[in-house]
């Protein structure tokens, strides 16, 4: 057909609407109203992303490929794209290796019943088309297009094998032979074919180039906004309210479904009310427009949308699934299918409606479901209870259980209400009763999934006290909610601002949280206690959000572990961090470097900041970056009390730094772990001196695995005679102190007074001397050890004799000793057993990875069980056979 022609035979159509903004698709493109929907190559060709169909055409189009399929759902925009592309082809724009294009509708073709040639098609269908343009596009093919829409509703099977097919285009022939001939390339060979579907079985027929038609993008959201909406302020406040409550949906990129929103919210914005809050709300007010442009009574009104009801529960168990005239006769709904309203924005026909051969189906899903909500909650006739409709519809249905929850809360079902009268309130009070039982047995368990459609039905009831009812104390709230989409953002923030707060909000791992579902989220942050975001992946926008959320927030500890936050995300998050309630900050392993050390003084200096505990492990810090660190200790509005700097690169040239900064007379450093960090004797010399300082406020060191040697002790042993250390804890385990270096300790263990509490010497290769040392220090009556691990240095069962009387000894104050791997045997279970039974003190006793074995049970067991104050014993790894393991299951506070 020639392009005028074809143009004027478009702007003549006077068919009904397209579910694109409610208007014909041609009106839109001529109106200059049409915002092209995002197209991306099929599966195998994913990344391939194109600007319009003609873009498509003139790409992609060979001598292998003259079939192009157009996938999308319902109210994508399929059929405004074709008329677009043949209007842009009419007008000149692309395309222009084709002489004619050809538009049919499937859904039309397949109803008809009599025999057609091509030739007498094509000239019923577009009566002004001449012969000699007949004669051009015989001879001619490769200059034909055929463009086909709805595929989806096309009766036949597109199956070559079911047909024996025809290459004459004057033969008479049926319209299924006739469409097969055509796309399977025995008719008129050589034309191109561009075929517009929903997803359907018919498209495994189809062989060529597919693409999908994936619906607005948030740019071209707001673009439709801006042109529906005259004024720009109120089409951003619009927008802004679409994105923040219903942008996140699936079918949010759907023209049509922007069409609807665009829709209520006008009716809303001009009758000065709010503007929705659900998807619920949303198409209760469009099911409220539709049913009041019908004019009719109450009673007639609730008569109709029952029937719809039924039609719809009808066709929810199959989502392909049509009614036929006998049950549309039976639903009641037959007097009332010749309303217009009801067919542009409801139901689609297949068919003529006069005729006895037609089928009635939904133009959506979302419609659909939502008249079989409403007409279960209307009265008993669709289901008698929620439990029957919900199991009928189970795998079935999509959005039936949000619409349930949505239409419990009376202002969200008070359009409806208005038009049909008061539902039921039995069946309101049947799904309540549901919703509670359920979601509190789901928030009862540890799955994830499950938590979040909890709190999506929750969500859609938009009723605080509802939330409060559910999510009691026992819910498990705190599991990791990591995965989330932004639907589950915009839930999980709901229901933490109900709660009023959380005491850990648990994203743990959380790889997928963009930008945009952390700013969802702010709220929910900015109410928990605790933020867990440990190995997940953070982008700058998504860190600009959190440290926003701790600005505004209560938050006290937040997890960053392992999300490679890196220097730069870091300098953004202090943003947040300089003025916020943050107590504890963990950030192991996040890639930081000397240069980020700044930005962390800065916060720790700060008048408002109240960090108290910073975790740097594992991050290349180096010494340059901890004397950053030591400038801001030595600030008066520094309150920093704990630093953990395991594996920071260190070395003794930033340990005098840091020893000055101790003393100084401004920290207030309590806690401190430089474990793995190469600091040697020369470091630990300098933090010798620093314990000695009185305004040494430091507790607790950790020494492990820094390479120190007996010579270091000396100045560590002067430190614990001290009159002004501190010091409870020290940890100087995996160092090669030997015996000299430990018998040095012992004799500051042995001066009264020696504050040290806890000792950890694990594989510090020491002997059977420094052991009978330390149990005459245990016996003294001087030490306050409470804690001592020696486990790791093989001094057998000879070298434990001393430890054995010293633990049975009424002055030793010991509640948790480690001997792991010492090389314990059975020849010392009788020592053993007495010092136990005669031990007022002991809590804790780690005996694992010895070589003790099934002898020593028994008595083991019984010493256990009969002891008031042992609460547990590791027997892990020693050499025990499955004999025994029974009788130690007997001993609760035995660990095998």
């Amino acid at each position: 057909m020639d392009r005028e022609a074809l143009l004027a035979d478009l702007l003549s159509n006077k068919g009904t609407s397209s579910l694109l903004s409610g208007q014909l698709p041609i009106k839109v493109v001529m109106d200059n109203q049409y915002i092209p929907p995002l197209i991306t190559g099929a599966e195998e060709d994913m990344g391939t992303s194109f600007t319009s169909l003609g873009h498509v055409v003139d790409s992609v189009l060979s001598d292998q490929i003259k079939t192009i399929t157009l996938v999308g759902s319902a109210g994508s925009g399929k059929t405004t794209a074709l008329e677009k592309f043949i209007v842009d082809w009419a007008k000149g724009d692309h395309c222009q290796k084709f002489s004619h294009v050809f538009l049919f509708d499937l859904k039309d073709l397949s109803c008809l019943d009599s025999l057609y040639s091509l030739k007498t098609l094509i000239l019923q269908n577009r009566h002004r088309f001449d012969p000699e343009s007949m004669a051009l596009v015989l001879q001619k093919p490769e200059n034909v297009m055929f463009v086909f829409d709805t595929l989806d509703l096309y009766k036949h099977s597109l199956d070559r094998s079911a047909h024996t097919l025809c290459s004459d285009p004057s033969m008479p022939t049926t319209i299924s032979t006739l469409v097969n001939s055509l796309l399977h390339g025995t008719l008129l060979n050589g034309a191109t074919f561009l075929v517009a579907t929903r997803p359907t079985d018919s498209l495994k027929f189809l062989e060529g180039f597919k693409v999908e038609l994936l619906g607005f993008s948030k740019p071209q959201r707001e673009a439709y906004f801006g042109q529906f909406f005259t004024d720009p302020h109120v089409a951003n406040i619009a927008w802004q309210n679409m994105e923040r409550t219903l942008g996140f949906y699936d079918f949010g990129s759907s023209p049509c479904f922007c069409w609807t929103v665009c829709s209520v919210y006008k009716y809303q914005l001009d009758a000065g009310e709010r503007l929705p809050e659900t998807i619920t709300e949303i198409c209760v007010n469009a099911m409220a427009q539709i049913v009041a442009s019908l004019a009719l009574d109450e009673v007639r009104a609730r008569e109709l949308v029952l029937a719809l009801g039924r039609v719809a529960a009808h066709c929810c168990i199959d989502p392909y699934s049509t009614c036929s005239k006998e049950r549309i006769a039976s639903s009641g709904l037959k007097q009332l299918l010749n309303a217009p309203v009801l067919i542009d924005s409801l139901l689609r026909v297949d068919g003529v409606l006069e005729s006895d051969q037609f089928v009635l189906s939904f133009h959506t899903q979302l419609m659909q479901e939502l008249l079989l909500a409403v007409s279960f909650l209307l009265d008993k006739t669709i289901a008698k209870n929620a439990t029957e409709l919900l199991n009928t519809h189970e795998g079935h249905v999509k959005y039936l259980h949000l619409y349930l929850a949505g239409l419990l809360n009376s202002s969200q079902r008070r359009p409806l209400e208005s038009l049909l009268g008061t539902f039921n309130d039995e069946q309101l009070m049947d799904f309540k009763c549901w919703l509670k039982t359920s979601s509190q047995k789901t928030l009862e368990s540890h799955y994830k999934e499950k938590h979040l459609k909890a709190f999506r039905l929750l969500h859609q009831s938009q009723n605080d006290m509802l939330v409060k009812e559910i999510v009691t104390p026992s819910a498990r709230i705190g599991i990791s909610y990591a995965g989330l989409g932004l639907v589950d953002c915009v839930a999980l923030n709901y229901i933490v601002k109900c709660l009023g707060g959380m005491e850990q909000f648990n994203l743990y791992s959380a790889n997928n949280l963009t930008e945009e579902g952390t700013d969802i989220l702010i709220p929910a942050m900015g109410l928990s206690q605790k933020i867990m975001l440990s190995n997940s992946s953070l982008s700058a926008g998504s860190v600009a959000h959190i440290a926003r959320a701790l600005r505004e927030g209560i938050t006290k500890e937040l997890d960053l572990s392992h999300t490679k936050l890196g220097d730069e995300n870091l300098k953004v998050l202090c943003s947040g961090l300089r003025a916020c309630k943050l107590h504890k900050l963990k950030m192991l392993a996040c890639r930081l470097t000397e240069a980020c050390c700044g930005d962390l003084s800065s916060v720790l200096t700060s008048s408002t900041s109240q960090l108290s505990v910073l975790d740097l492990m594992f991050n290349e810090l180096g010494d340059q970056g901890l004397m950053q660190l030591c400038q801001a200790l030595k600030n008066p509005f520094c309150k920093l009390q704990e630093l953990k700097l395991r594996s920071c690169q260190l070395t003794a040239e930033s340990m005098e730094a840091l020893s000055r900064a101790l003393c100084c007379g401004q920290s207030e450093l309590r806690i401190l772990d430089l474990t793995e960090n190469r600091i040697g004797d020369i470091g630990a010399e300098h933090l010798s001196q620093a314990l000695q300082y009185p305004h040494c406020n430091l507790q607790r060191l950790t020494l492990s695995a820094t390479a120190l040697t007996r010579r270091c002790c000396h100045g560590l042993a002067k430190a614990l005679r001290s009159d002004h250390c501190s010091l409870v804890e020290l940890d100087l385990s995996v160092n090669e102190l030997g015996s000299e270096g430990a018998l040095q300790l012992c004799k500051a263990l042995r001066k009264p007074g020696c504050p040290l509490e806890k000792l950890n010497l694990t594989r510090c290769e020491l002997t059977k001397v420094v052991f009978t040392e330390f149990g005459l220090i245990l016996r003294s009556g001087s030490s306050q050890l409470k804690s001592l691990s020696l486990a790791l240095n093989r001094v057998g069962d000879e070298g434990m004799k001393s430890l054995w009387n010293a633990i049975a000894d009424p002055c030793c104050l010991l509640e948790d000793l480690s001997i792991e791997m010492t090389e314990l045997t059975d020849v010392s279970t009788g020592d053993l057993c007495a010092s136990l039974r005669a031990s007022r003190s002991l809590k804790s006793l780690d005996l694992s990875n010895n070589v003790l074995s099934d002898a020593s049970v028994t008595a083991l067991v019984q010493v256990v069980q009969d002891s008031p104050f042992l609460q547990e014993v590791n027997l892990k790894y020693n050499d025990f056979s499955e004999d025994v393991m029974e009788i130690m299951d007997q001993c609760g506070k035995i660990k095998y």
